[in-house]
């Protein structure tokens, strides 16, 4: 049982992983991604689909090492991550568009690497290794730029593109900036869009300053700001798919964060479907809008005395 860790260390020594990933914890994740049980040896190594959690799960079944559930992120970012990283691991390889924050996503050995560790110990294990260093590089960049490849593109104006992290909530990032700011933000400008893989995807710094805002927005951030110059209106979109809808204390949050801007605050919050609206219906603060991605050309007022009047029938 030992003697694997101490090998699995070693290799990550040989492959040149960071000083920070030359550990236990890492070495466990390495014999996991391998199903290298005490009772295997090197030759026997295997490539499953696992996650964080079953890797934890195996390393306290086969090696008694028991992580506690609030070790889960340091295992994901401190040991897996750089797996990825350096091009041993990959991630997601059943599905590359699973959105980065599913709690299915899965890891797996490149198969280059499983190749090679399948040598460790024997007369073919230097050669191999050498060659696979050599090669290293070029495999990290491939699989980096396949992982791209799956971003979804989303038109912020005419000519001018960017890519966000696959999921279900840059699809709704994506409907916002593409559909509703068309319908009824018309010469609108895009200030800032989020993204669950960066959290900032695109941020107009400039314009937010023009408009008389200096403040460290980091983490407070709503999912998307457009600017309506033809009104003076500055739009704060909510997508429900991240953390809710404008509720009252959001909108407090909002209109104290943009206390100092001259343009005018209009808060919203975007939904997928009316079936996923319903669930939160109790929860929508007054003098907001709701837009619905599935129903584009309409709006929803939650300030009915502002709106209220006959509506001409077409």
């Amino acid at each position: 049982m030992t003697n694997h860790i101490e090998a699995a260390n070693q290799i990550l020594v040989a492959l040149g992983l960071p000083r920070g990933q030359l550990n236990d914890r890492s070495a466990l994740c390495l014999l996991a991604l391998l199903n290298l049980t005490p009772d295997k040896n090197w030759q026997q190594s295997e490539n499953p689909l696992i996650g964080i959690t079953p890797i934890m799960d195996w390393a306290r079944e086969h090696y008694q090492k028991n992580y506690a559930p609030n070790t889960r992120e340091t295992v994901r970012r401190q040991s897996m991550h750089q797996f990825v990283d350096a091009g041993i691991a990959l991630y997601n390889p059943d599905r590359p568009d699973r959105p980065v924050n599913s709690p299915k996503a899965v890891y797996q050995i490149e198969s280059k690497t499983l190749q090679l560790l399948r040598t460790y110990g024997t007369p073919a294990w230097e050669k191999k290794l050498t060659r696979n260093l050599s090669k290293h590089k070029t495999l990290a960049s491939r699989y980096a730029r396949e992982r791209r490849q799956k971003r979804i593109p989303v038109q912020i104006a005419p000519g001018k593109t960017i890519n966000l992290s696959p999921g279900a909530h840059s699809e709704l990032i994506k409907a916002i900036i593409e559909d509703f700011a068309e319908r009824f933000v018309p010469g609108g400008v895009l200030v800032y869009a989020g993204d669950t893989g960066d959290k900032w995807g695109f941020f107009d710094k400039k314009l937010l300053f023009e408009l008389g805002l200096t403040f460290d927005l980091h983490g407070k951030m709503p999912d998307v700001i457009l600017y309506y110059p033809g009104k003076n209106w500055l739009l704060l979109v909510e997508s429900v798919t991240s953390h809710g809808p404008v509720d009252s204390k959001r909108h407090d949050e909002l209109n104290r964060l943009f206390e100092k801007t001259k343009a005018g605050l209009v808060y919203v919050t975007a939904f997928p479907n009316r079936s996923v609206m319903a669930r939160y219906l109790n929860d929508i603060a007054w003098e907001t809008e709701v837009w619905v991605a599935d129903s584009p050309s309409h709006l929803i007022h939650f300030n009915g005395v502002r709106f209220l009047g006959p509506y001409e029938t077409p």
